[in-house]
C-alpha cells in the first residue's frame, strides 16, 4: 500500500502524521486555550507594570483634593494598558508557540514614550475637568456647563481609547496620532459606541465595586477594545502605513 493510500484509510502513514501534526494546536479548543492563557498572562504583566499606581490608588481617600493625585498616580497605567493592546494583538494561535510576557514587555519597551505623550496631556485635561466637576457647587457657574465637562470628558476618553491603540500597533508622530484618533471618533461611530460601553462599564464596576476590579479585568477590556476597533486598525493599515 503506498504512503497515499494509507494517508487516505487512516492507517498512520507519514502523511497521516503530518497532516496530524498540523492540526495540533489549531483546533476550537486549543484556541479557546490560547485566548485565555494569553489573557491570564497579559493581565498579570499588566497588573505588575501598573502596581506602584494602583497600590498608590488604594490609599487615596475620596476626597475632591485627590483628584490630580489620582491622575498622577495612573501614570503607570497607559504604557501598561498599551503593552497589553500589543500583546493581545500580536498573540500567537498556536498552542505550542506562545510567548505573550515576551510580546507584552517587547510593546512595552517600544512604544512607553510614544504612549506617554498623549497619556501625560490626557490624565492633566481628564484631572482638571474632575477638579471642576468636584468643585462644581462651590464654583456657582450654572448646571449646563457640567453637562458640558461631562460631554467633553466622554469625548476625551473615546479620543484616548483610539489614540492608544493607533500608538501600540503603529508608528506615528504624537501629534499624527492625535490627529487620527480624532478622525476615526466620526469615522467610525460604531467602534467608537461600543468603547464607550466598555467605559460605563468600567465605571459602573469602579463604582460599585471599587477602581481595583477594572484593573483585574484590564487584559479583558483590552481584548474587547481590540475587537471593537477592528475598523480602525483594518483602515490605518491600508490608508496609513507603507
Amino acid at each position: 500500500m503506498s504512503e497515499v493510500t494509507a494517508a487516505r484509510s487512516g492507517s498512520g502513514g507519514p502523511a497521516h502524521e503530518v497532516t496530524a501534526g498540523r492540526r495540533f494546536g489549531q483546533g476550537p479548543l486549543s484556541r479557546a486555550a490560547t485566548l485565555v492563557y494569553s489573557l491570564l498572562v497579559v493581565e498579570g504583566m499588566f497588573l505588575l507594570a501598573s502596581a506602584p499606581g494602583l497600590l498608590a490608588l488604594t490609599l487615596l481617600g475620596g476626597d475632591a483634593s485627590n483628584v490630580p493625585l489620582a491622575a498622577a498616580c495612573a501614570l503607570p497605567l497607559g504604557p501598561a494598558l498599551s503593552a497589553a493592546l500589543y500583546a493581545l494583538r500580536h498573540r500567537s494561535r498556536d498552542l505550542t508557540d506562545l510567548h505573550p510576557a515576551a510580546a507584552f514587555w517587547r510593546g512595552y519597551k517600544a512604544n512607553v514614550r510614544g504612549v506617554l505623550k498623549i497619556w501625560v496631556p490626557w490624565l492633566a485635561g481628564l484631572a482638571i475637568i474632575g477638579t471642576n466637576l468636584a468643585n462644581f457647587a462651590a464654583a456657582g457657574v450654572p448646571g449646563w456647563w457640567a453637562v458640558l465637562l461631562l460631554v467633553v470628558a466622554v469625548a476625551a476618553m473615546l479620543w484616548v481609547a483610539n489614540a492608544l491603540l493607533i500608538t501600540s500597533l503603529f508608528e506615528f508622530r504624537a501629534v499624527d496620532v492625535a490627529r487620527l484618533a480624532t478622525y476615526f471618533l466620526m469615522r467610525h461611530p460604531k467602534a467608537a459606541l461600543g468603547n464607550a460601553a466598555l467605559f460605563f462599564v468600567a465605571g459602573g464596576l469602579t463604582m460599585v465595586v471599587t477602581e481595583l476590579v477594572p484593573a483585574l479585568l484590564a487584559s479583558a477590556f483590552a481584548a474587547a477594545l481590540l475587537w471593537n476597533s477592528r475598523p480602525v486598525t483594518a483602515e490605518v493599515r491600508e490608508r496609513f502605513t507603507a
